[in-house]
């Protein structure tokens, strides 16, 4: 009985030996599994933080150059609505009252044009000076106003509604004479140019500026026989390209608009290479500033 006794007890030891290092290794493992999973979790908890974090950035930026582009494009529209309503406008004024609306528009830019007439050659002529003395020198404008009020009332009063005339004359021609394509720009400015209207449009400026400064009919006939033909000369170089464009791309009601405003142009470009000459005897000379003004078809 004893060894036997002893095998039991042998046995029950091993098997209690055993399962206390099975439990033992069980709760090990346990305890690693936890800490493995632990660690997973917060690791994942951890990308989806900052996952989140780069997300909610992207976000942000994404909402604030949104908002930005909305409001750039919430301005080009607002300025291009301006724009479009300030045209619409003035082409309502254009086709309801045609001759006052060019009436008004030729005063402004005849006034301009003789702004930039009186201003330019004086700001010329100091830099030429500056260059010739190597010294800073400024030749004082001495501007008048009354040939600036001259200028606009003879562009409102009346170049302005005979330009009118002008152009809705030519065009009947044009549709007369059954001219179509190519023939149509040429026809115009070949009339316009060599035929009547620059001639009479010339020698109109010249007599009313005349008269307007209060000089006798000799002096306005003199005044006119003076510079006219070298006025036509200058002319046919710059203003039959012009025309040719104007008469083949711009409706009949703007093509006076481009010519006024092209004239700005043409006058300070005269004025800057031609200044005008010094007055001698009291007499107000004739100045390419004068022929550049009268070239406004």
């Amino acid at each position: 009985m004893a060894p036997m006794g002893a095998a039991a007890v042998t046995s029950a030891s091993t098997s209690f030996f055993y399962s206390n290092v099975g439990t033992r290794t069980t709760q090990k493992t346990s305890i690693q599994a936890t800490h493995l999973i632990s660690r997973h979790v917060s690791n994942s908890v951890k990308n989806i933080m900052e996952h989140s974090m780069k997300n909610s950035s992207w976000k942000q930026y994404a909402r604030l150059h949104s908002t930005e582009a909305a409001k750039a494009t919430t301005s080009s529209a607002t300025t291009a609505k301006q724009s479009k309503g300030f045209l619409q406008w003035y082409e309502g004024h254009l086709q309801a009252r045609p001759v006052a609306t060019k009436a008004v528009t030729g005063s402004i830019l005849w006034g301009l044009g003789d702004v930039v007439a009186q201003v330019v050659p004086p700001l010329t002529q100091s830099f030429k000076e500056s260059d010739d003395t190597s010294s800073s020198t400024n030749t004082p404008i001495v501007y008048d106003y009354p040939r600036t009020a001259r200028a606009m009332f003879f562009g409102f009063g009346i170049h302005a509604p005979l330009s009118h005339l002008h152009f809705n004359f030519l065009e009947w021609m044009t549709i007369k004479g059954g001219f179509t394509g190519i023939s149509i720009p040429i026809f115009k400015a070949f009339m316009e140019q060599f035929v009547y209207w620059s001639w009479f449009s010339n020698s109109l400026y010249h007599g009313a500026m005349g008269a307007m400064q209060g000089k006798t009919l000799q002096q306005i006939y003199d005044r006119i026989a003076d510079v006219l033909w070298d006025t036509q000369k200058a002319q046919w170089v710059f203003w039959i390209p012009v025309q040719l464009l104007n008469f083949q791309f711009v409706p009949v009601r703007h093509q006076l608009n481009v010519v006024l405003m092209t004239s700005v142009v043409w006058t300070a470009l005269l004025s800057a290479w031609y200044p005008p000459e010094e007055e001698e005897k009291g007499d107000e000379s004739v100045s390419t500033a004068d022929i550049s003004a009268d070239e406004k078809e």
